[in-house]
């Protein structure tokens, strides 16, 4: 285990050696520097866990060196040393961030217990930052964008499901995430130094899926000259991902009921049977329980998939995300092509929030991707974005805003319409500017979506902060 390191920062070279000499004994690793400015060329190369400063010395003193410390970015934690009558310096000190003080001249005693309790302090600071890091882990998807309480109950799911094996179907229409889900499921996992496998079942014929998922010994078909290990295999220890998994023929149905069942299978015309640490999750954008009524579905198969079952939700019914994923976008795709494209000109997110995206996320990805490539200037315009999702063009806008006699709420959606084309759609940064919550800007996008459809506003209690 290595040994906790400390720093002894004094210009007189007996007072240095001597508390060297004690601190060895007690079992420290110990460096010195004569003055300020040698110790913070120290600082960087020794590392100490650490640092006992005079206050007083040449060059540099221990202020200063505590003052550039903090600036460094240094963590050692700090006691200050300082001759008797002299406090006044070391309460400075504490001030500037150091832990404790000591009064010359030094009781070893004392130096001992000051210096453990600066040191378990820093420790337990340190674990804490750790712990409050491992937490913001365990609660982002940062390829997930979104905030929207549909989505958020989806996220609420994969944390609870995560550190099982359980295995989990996630349903939804094309487009809606599935695969990131099941990323985010992965690496929220104990797998997640594992491999993460994944398999679209809708892309291969029934024979060269039976080969890909479970793999296929030399001669047992027609091209297949050597001996070839499947997904299930590979995915050993991990995850391994189904896409589409409602159109996978029965026969392969019955092969992966069996291996959900017994944990084993066979590899296409081999007779050893293998057992492997796979942990399943299917999707699909079917209707497997109308599939099963259909007899296209074993229902075993289904109730074996359906341990957790996940629907993401598709975009129309979280438009409020919207403003947020066009920023994602926006700045994803403007490093891809090199362009300078920073937002989107007025008018143009209420085009997109007025679409109803039945290709939902995928689709609005790929329109804003064709939207940077084509765009000339720093914002995304109406004329950059396909003429199904244009709509009438507005009317030129008087010089000093809305035309008088405009009603309270039109005044109120120009004003949050332009803010967030302002701040690229961020729902937060836009709240933060109008003094409203997050969540009241999500309700009122709701509203003027179902307005320009001609549609009903959202109940009145869905604004609520509760």
């Amino acid at each position: 285990m290595a040994k906790t390191r400390i720093l002894v920062v004094d210009d007189e070279q007996n007072a240095r050696a001597g508390l060297r000499t004690l601190l060895e004994e007690e079992g420290y690793e110990v460096a010195e520097a004569a003055d300020g400015e040698e110790a913070l060329s120290s600082l960087r190369s020794f590392a100490p866990d650490a640092v006992l400063t005079d206050v007083r010395m040449p060059r540099m003193g221990g202020l200063e060196l505590l003052r550039r410390a903090k600036e460094e970015g240094s963590d050692a934690a700090f006691v200050v040393m300082t001759a008797f009558g002299k406090v006044d310096a070391a309460v400075e000190a504490m001030k500037a961030g150091a832990e404790s003080y000591l009064l010359k001249p030094l009781d070893i005693g004392t130096v001992e217990a000051v210096l453990e309790k600066a040191l378990e302090k820093r420790r337990l600071e340190r674990e804490a930052a750790q712990l409050r890091e491992r937490v913001r882990d365990r609660y982002r998807f940062p390829a997930i964008i979104g905030d929207s309480p549909e989505l958020q109950a989806v996220f609420d799911v994969v944390r609870k499901a995560a550190p099982t094996r359980a295995t989990m179907l996630l349903l939804g229409e094309s487009g809606t995430g599935k695969e990131l889900v099941a990323q985010a499921l992965h690496e929220e996992s104990p797998r997640r130094d594992r491999p993460f496998v994944k398999v679209n079942c809708a892309a291969l014929s029934e024979t060269l899926l039976e080969s890909e998922l479970f793999g296929h010994e030399k001669g047992s078909f027609t091209g297949a000259i050597g001996r070839k290990e499947g997904r299930f295999e590979i995915a050993d220890g991990g995850t391994l991902f189904l896409d589409e998994i409602g159109e996978i023929s029965p026969p392969i149905q019955v092969k992966i009921l069996r291996f959900l069942q017994q944990r084993e299978f066979e590899r296409v015309g081999g007779t050893q049977t293998l057992q492997v640490d796979v942990r399943i999750v299917a999707a699909t954008n079917r209707d497997l329980a109308a599939e099963v009524r259909a007899g296209r579905f074993r229902e075993d198969l289904f109730y074996r998939l359906n341990v957790v079952a996940v629907t993401l939700p598709p975009l129309r019914s979280r438009k409020g995300d919207i403003p947020a994923l066009v920023a994602h976008f926006i700045e994803k795709y403007s490093a891809t092509y090199g362009k300078d494209v920073s937002g989107i000109a007025p008018g143009t997110l209420n085009a997109l929030l007025a679409h109803d995206w039945p290709g939902n996320v995928r689709e609005l990805e790929n329109v804003i991707e064709r939207a940077v490539v084509l765009c000339q200037g720093t914002q995304i315009g109406a004329d950059d974005l396909p003429a199904t999702l244009r709509g009438p063009r507005p009317g030129p806008r008087p010089a000093g805003g809305l035309i008088p006699g405009a009603t309270l709420a039109q005044i109120e959606r120009e004003a949050i319409l332009r803010t967030l084309e302002v701040v690229g759609g961020s729902t937060a940064r836009a709240a933060e500017i109008l003094d409203i919550s997050v969540r009241k800007i999500q309700y009122k996008l709701k509203e003027y979506e179902a307005q320009d459809a001609g549609e009903p506003s959202p109940p009145e209690g869905e604004e609520s902060e509760g």
